[in-house]
This record gives C-alpha cells, sequence and structure tokens, in this order.
C-alpha cells in the first residue's frame, strides 16, 4: 500500500530534505544522514498516515465525518488531510492541553472536544462520537492505512540514498517504525531498523523483551509526542518481525538532543523528535556506513523549548548554580562576582538570602547562576573562591 500512498500523497506533503552534519558524522563515527519531518506540513510525519488512511478509505465508502483522539501531531495531521480532503473532523483532546496546539488545530479546520484527564478518556469519548455519527475513527498508528503512509519516508529515502545500511526511528505507538520497517526489509533485509523509545514511555521496548504486549500503568516524559501505554496488535506483530533492536534514551538524553540539533544543525526539533538524535550521541546503538535518522517532528512549545535548553545547558555544566555562605557585611557579595567575572564567567541571577532560619546571624546565604563558555570555566571559578576564602558548592 505505501507504493500507492506515495502517488496518492505526491502534490500533497513536501518531500522533505536528506541533511548531513560533519560535527554529527564525527562524533558517532558513521554517516549520518538527518530525514527532517520536522519540515513537513503540519509539522510533523503524522500527515502522511492520516491523509492517505482518509483517502482510502474514502474510496472504500461514503462518509462525511473523521473523529480522532489526540493531543499532537496527529490531531493535526487529520484535521489538515480531513480539510484537504474535503471532509469535517472532530478532534478530541484531554483537557490539559496546551493551548497552542488546541488552536493550531482549530485552524486546520477541526472541531476540538476537550475531554478528560487523560488521552485514554479522550480515546474512548472519540470512539463513542465515531460509533454515534458513522464517522471515520483515523487510529494514530494501529491501522494499515496509516502505517502505509508513514511508509512513504522509506520511498523517499531509498530515492534518495545510494545505500543505507541503518535507519534509526523514534518509536510511540510503533506506526512510523512499522511503516519504514516494512517498506525498507522488502526492498533490502539487511537494512537494519532501530527504534528509540523514551524510558518513562516504553510500552514496546518492554512488550518485545517479554515476549507479548505490555501495558504500562503510567508514563512520565517530555516527549509527549509518544506517550503511549500500549502497542497495538498490528504494529507489535511488525515490529517483532522486522525491527532489529529498540533502545531506550531519558529526558536528560533527549534535552542533549535537542539542544545540539539547535546548535550545531539550526534544526529545531521537539523531544519525540530529537530521540533519534539522543541514542546517537549516547552511543546506545552500533552503527557503521549509512545511517539515516529520522526527526519525526519539530511543535515544540517554546516555554518547553525553553526549559528543556536549559535543562541541557546545566547538564553540560554551562549554565551553573553556586551556592556558599558569606559574611553578612557589605562588599563581600561584590568581591565574589568580582571573582566570577575576572573567570569569564557570566552572572544571571543573584539570590541573597539572610533571614534564613538555619542561618547563624551575621551570614547571608548567597546562590549565583552562572553562564560559562566550558566546563572548564567552572572549575576555575570554584578555586578562585576558594583562594580568596569563599567556599561555594555546585547545586
Amino acid at each position: 500500500m505505501s507504493l500507492e500512498a506515495d502517488k496518492v500523497l505526491q502534490d500533497i506533503i513536501h518531500r522533505t530534505p536528506l541533511v548531513t552534519s560533519y560535527t554529527l558524522n564525527r562524533m558517532v563515527g558513521a554517516n549520518v544522514y538527518l530525514k527532517l519531518e520536522n519540515l513537513q506540513k503540519t509539522g510533523s510525519f503524522k500527515v502522511r498516515g492520516a491523509y492517505y488512511a482518509i483517502w482510502k478509505s474514502r474510496a472504500e465508502r461514503e462518509f462525511n465525518l473523521c473523529v480522532t483522539a489526540s493531543s499532537g501531531n496527529h490531531a493535526q495531521g487529520v484535521a489538515y488531510a480531513s480539510r484537504k480532503i474535503g471532509v469535517n473532523s472532530i478532534i478530541v483532546m484531554p483537557v490539559h492541553t496546551p493551548m497552542i496546539k488546541v488552536s493550531a488545530t482549530k485552524g486546520y479546520g477541526a472541531e476540538v472536544i476537550l475531554y478528560g484527564d487523560t488521552y485514554d478518556e479522550a480515546y474512548e469519548k472519540a470512539i463513542g462520537i465515531a460509533e454515534e455519527r458513522g464517522a471515520l475513527f483515523v487510529h494514530p498508528f494501529n491501522d494499515p492505512k496509516v502505517i502505509a503512509g508513514q511508509g512513504t519516508i522509506g520511498l523517499e529515502l531509498l530515492r534518495d540514498l545510494d545505500r543505507i545500511d541503518s535507519v534509526v526511528v523514534p518509536v510511540g505507538g510503533g506506526g512510523l517504525i512499522s511503516g519504514i520497517a516494512t517498506v525498507l526489509k522488502k526492498r533490502n533485509r539487511r537494512i537494519k531498523i532501530y527504534g528509540v523509545q523514551a524510558s518513562g514511555s516504553n510500552a514496546i521496548y518492554l512488550s518485545l523483551k517479554r515476549g507479548r504486549i505490555t501495558v504500562l500503568d503510567k508514563v512520565d516524559t517530555i516527549a509527549d509526542g509518544v506517550i503511549v501505554k500500549a502497542p497495538g496488535d498490528l504494529t507489535f506483530k511488525l515490529i517483532s518481525e522486522l525491527v532489529d533492536d529498540v533502545v531506550l534514551v531519558d529526558d536528560d538524553e533527549i534535552a542533549r538532543a535537542m539542544l545540539f540539533l539547535i546548535e550545531r544543525c539550526k534544526i529545531v526539533a521537539e523531544p519525540a523528535g530529537a530521540m533519534s538524535i539522543a541514542a546517537l550521541l549516547a552511543n546506545k546503538l552500533s552503527i557503521e556506513g549509512n545511517v539515516v535518522a529520522i526527526i519525526s517532528g519539530g511543535n515544540v512549545d517554546m516555554p518547553l523549548l525553553i526549559r528543556v535548553i536549559n535543562r541541557a545547558l546545566i547538564l553540560e555544566r554551562r549554565l551553573v548554580k553556586l551556592k556558599g555562605i558569606l559574611p553578612d557585611r557589605p562588599g563581600y557579595l561584590k568581591k565574589v562576582i568580582d571573582i566570577v567575572a575576572g573567570v569569564n564567567g557570566n552572572i544571571v541571577t543573584v539570590e541573597h538570602d539572610r533571614n534564613g532560619l538555619e542561618l547563624r546571624p551575621g551570614v547571608a546565604r548567597v546562590e549565583i547562576l552562572i553562564e560559562v563558555p566550558g566546563v572548564e570555566v567552572v572549575d576555575k571559578i570554584i578555586q578562585a573562591l576558594k583562594e580568596r576564602g569563599f567556599d561555594f558548592k555546585i547545586v
């Protein structure tokens, strides 16, 4: 079906670019090609599967309404595809979905219903609406038509590269990797297909280890695009048969990957979209030759992006908080600030507290957030403070 989907999508979506990064190639020891689905219509790969599923279903039966449940990229994909095809759409989103995502989905012409505290509650509501109104329910991943649409990425890779040794794919419910693996393994069984899951949403990883579908009690990750409590039966079967390995990355590794993409590659990826790079940078996979890393989406809220970047800077000790106790007398805080500035530290914030119950009279607690050009500067700052009689520690 992916061949048909490819023809159907030809004038509907972008054929997204493949780009390389010399720095990334050097760091991982392979020729890495980034497939930029963050530049796709609606900002993610999801529109591929959504459009083909709706188009194909419309050719099979009459309906005038599409329904789905999603808090992110699938919602926008279904809304966009429905409008292009000429049917209405209802998207059920959890009540705590960020308004920027609600607004984006409405902007593509969908009716949005906010319902439930979790995706599962929104999903049940959407199923009920679809049954009541005779609408098409578009599943985000466990649907052969959706999987075929996502598989068009594999066809594009085969056209753009003469040789592919491995492909690294972010994994949530498994629709994307199932589609890509189906296409590529049919062409060449020697191509390695690797999945990357967030450690806080690792249902497919656990399911593969246990040999059966595993349902998570809870999920917890910054990568909201891959939050899924259980794989579908179809995606689990395809992944079990076609995918060579699935590895895990944690939120800190994802944050570092997002910062790397912004700084070194000038690419803004959402947390889920950066997971393939997170796995490569953390050496989770044994790779060589021509490697494709799928950047699956770029729909990230700006407040979250700011927090993630700050987290990555802290992890790399380029943004450091120092804490110490000073005599509560005029001039001492200035001495500390002068020492920090003298070693090329840029002070972001200073907190000065003399009233804490744990402080004895005559002293104050000082916390300084410092921006530094490199890890070595932090050690120089602490050493310079110590030489002047000030005991500061990293917190």
